[in-house]
């Protein structure tokens, strides 16, 4: 569990963990947390991307926050290992707020209180960020500052830099997964 699936730019292996830490938590409440938010915002980030730019974009984003803890924990020299899908989580998190600014969002505890998602993001931001600065150490601020920027970035520009480019593959895929369940590949009639 240490060896692969923490990050942490001191462990001997230093590039499967960038992911694989993804997937791994420090507790049930942990992971109900972070999988509580996925859940909230998945059907609005694969109706936006679709099933395969979704995971795509979150693998992608498990890898690009790791690595920007590792620049922060090496530039702050402190090397405590972290782990969570939060990171990736706040790109999907960034992503729908970016692109649903006006979208009414409340908390859990607090439905009584809403906001929009535009006003959400700048606040989550700005909350990591100070946690970045003053050294908090209750979240690994630098992987969620990671995950939001490459979410917002990914919907402002990379989208139509990085996927528009493979959406000939992905047609074409579709088109071959088709034909070949048309002919009897496993559909029950």
């Amino acid at each position: 569990m240490v060896t692969y699936f923490t990050s942490n730019p001191a462990s001997k292996n230093i590039c499967s963990p960038m992911l694989l830490s993804t997937f791994s938590h420090f507790s049930f409440f942990h992971m109900a947390a972070n999988m509580y938010v996925l859940w909230t915002f998945s059907s609005s980030i694969v109706s936006l991307l679709g099933r395969e730019q979704f995971v795509a974009v979150y693998l992608s984003a498990g890898v690009i926050s790791s690595f920007v803890s590792y620049v922060s924990k090496v530039t702050a020299r402190r090397f405590e290992p972290s782990l969570g899908a939060s990171g990736a989580i706040m790109t999907v998190l960034a992503a729908v707020c970016t692109k649903m600014p006006e979208a009414k969002l409340a908390i859990i505890f607090l439905p009584m209180f809403t906001f929009t998602a535009g006003n959400a993001i700048k606040a989550i931001i700005a909350m990591d960020a100070a946690g970045l600065v003053l050294g908090w150490k209750f979240f690994d601020h630098a992987a969620h500052l990671g995950g939001s920027l490459f979410g917002i970035w990914y919907i402002m520009y990379g989208h139509e830099l990085i996927w528009k480019n493979r959406e000939p593959l992905v047609k074409a895929w579709h088109e071959m997964r088709s034909r070949s369940r048309g002919k009897g590949g496993g559909e029950s009639r």
